[in-house]
């Protein structure tokens, strides 16, 4: 038996790169899919999964398009990044604005006779509630509206709510959004002082140095831009895509290292979408509250702010302070508080259920790493590639579970963490090093696995064999 000669292989692989090259048209048949088919199946999931399905916080008033744009494309790669930090984002914004409602009809229920006699013509804003102050002054505008969106609500009135009922019945789950994500903004003697946290509004309604807001839930999604028919596109974006990797599977056909990577970003996006279903989207201005107390009263401040440059390794640590921020661990960064007229962009949310955030968000983490070692035994051109994807498979499942470990560790210490809160935020940094190196192996391994795709990836799912036949 003649072994080939190196001009054969070498002319059998030009063939076989010059024959991928082709594929990355059109498909070659009715039974065969293209690269660019690939590529845009999981580009469209990954937009449902980053553009779509988040939902960022309110700008500032005075901040423009590219500032917000800019933003929002910070949020975007945060999340294909690390989808498991906008679970844990959306589930502490969950668990917040649902103790601000409570809060809220708590106070209602204790004080009902002010509250009634506070209402007041929701759709004139009166001085106890302005919303949508132009810059400059002037008339309140009211919000915008897509045609797209009218002709939905025209059409399906279940989906925008009915917006002849405005009734005032008290606080929800959306209130408790939209005062989290930066609803109320505090005005002194008509300039914006503050974004007013729902801790700081109920304690300033309290104390009678502003009114109490009285918008309605109808009212609060009016103001956003999204939908039941546009929420409903996005998850079936990201069903029909689950489904037919799952088909693929079950015929035994090939996947993709990023058909992989895009079902374990989309896995995560589902459970953050349900957690932000009842939040306002793209809300565009905050309410005005105007501040009708002394000045001695106004010294409350809002939404911390990290002095990370005080400490060692303070542009290290912020790089990965959305890791500590998001897992509870700012307190043990710095004591300093600023006010702000912005909530920051993964930030409002209070201190609610620490350590079932802290497992559902470190649990988010281990799937994520999990659905990556699905590519355990995938055809990679070299042994060394094949085991760094295994190794940062791993990475990435074990880096949350060195996190919780030591979160886990720093409330048990209760008031004695400040003596240990170097050793925590170094083994947090460590952990978020161990997952961002990992994940940038991944990201390098799945461009590197396109210039030789394993056969039979280019095939397509035959529908007619899951059909019973008689």
């Amino acid at each position: 038996m003649t072994t080939p000669s190196k001009e054969s292989r070498i002319d059998r692989r030009f063939a076989l790169n010059f024959t991928m090259i082709l594929s990355l048209g059109s498909a070659s048949s009715n039974n065969t899919r293209a690269l660019w088919d690939i590529l845009l199946s999981c580009g469209w999931t990954l937009f449902a999964c980053t553009w779509t399905a988040v939902h960022p916080n309110i700008p500032g008033m005075n901040e423009g398009k590219v500032a917000i744009t800019s933003r929002r494309l910070f949020i975007m790669a945060m999340a294909l990044i690390a989808p498991e930090l906008m679970i844990t984002w959306a589930t502490r914004q969950f668990f917040s604005a649902r103790a601000a409602a409570k809060d809220f009809n708590d106070y209602l229920d204790t004080q009902p006779t002010k509250a009634h006699s506070d209402r007041r013509d929701i759709s004139g804003m009166t001085a106890t509630l302005r919303s949508d102050i132009p810059e400059g002054g002037g008339r309140p505008r009211a919000p915008k509206h897509t045609k797209f969106r009218r002709m939905t609500m025209a059409l399906f009135p279940w989906m925008g709510g009915s917006r002849a009922v405005t009734e005032f019945k008290g606080w929800t789950i959306t209130h408790g959004f939209f005062a989290w994500m930066g609803g109320f903004m505090l005005c002194v003697d008509d300039e914006p002082r503050a974004t007013l946290t729902p801790d700081n509004l109920l304690h300033f309604v309290d104390e009678g140095s502003v009114d109490m807001p009285v918008i309605s839930q109808v009212e609060v999604e009016d103001r956003s831009k999204g939908d039941g028919l546009s929420k409903g596109i996005a998850i079936l974006q990201l069903a029909w895509f689950v489904v037919q990797l799952f088909a693929r599977y079950v015929q035994n056909l090939p996947i993709t290292l990023l058909e992989i990577d895009t079902l374990a970003i989309a896995a995560l996006t589902c459970i953050s979408y349900g957690l932000w279903w009842k939040k306002p989207k793209d809300v565009g201005c905050p309410c005005i509250v105007h501040w009708k107390g002394t000045a001695n009263q106004l010294n409350r401040l809002t939404y911390n702010k990290a002095d990370l440059g005080r400490l060692r390794g303070g542009r290290l640590r912020g790089l990965i302070y959305p890791f500590i921020s998001l897992m509870g661990l700012e307190a043990l960064i710095s004591h300093r508080a600023a006010s702000s007229r912005r909530v920051p962009s993964l930030g409002g949310y209070g201190k609610y259920h620490a350590r079932i955030v802290i497992l559902i968000g470190c649990s988010s983490g281990i799937v994520f790493g999990g659905i990556h070692c699905l590519g355990w035994n995938y055809l990679f051109q070299t042994y060394t590639q094949h085991m760094l994807w295994r190794a940062a498979s791993l990475g990435i499942a074990c880096a949350p579970v060195l996190l919780f470990l030591d979160l886990e560790y720093g409330m048990s210490l209760g008031r004695n963490v400040s003596k240990y809160r170097y050793f925590i935020i170094t083994v947090a940094t460590v952990s978020s090093l161990i997952y961002i190196s990992s994940r940038v192996a991944l990201i390098v391994l799945m461009m590197l696995s396109f210039r030789s795709l394993p056969l039979g990836v280019y095939d397509t799912v035959v529908w007619t064999q899951f059909i019973p036949h008689l």
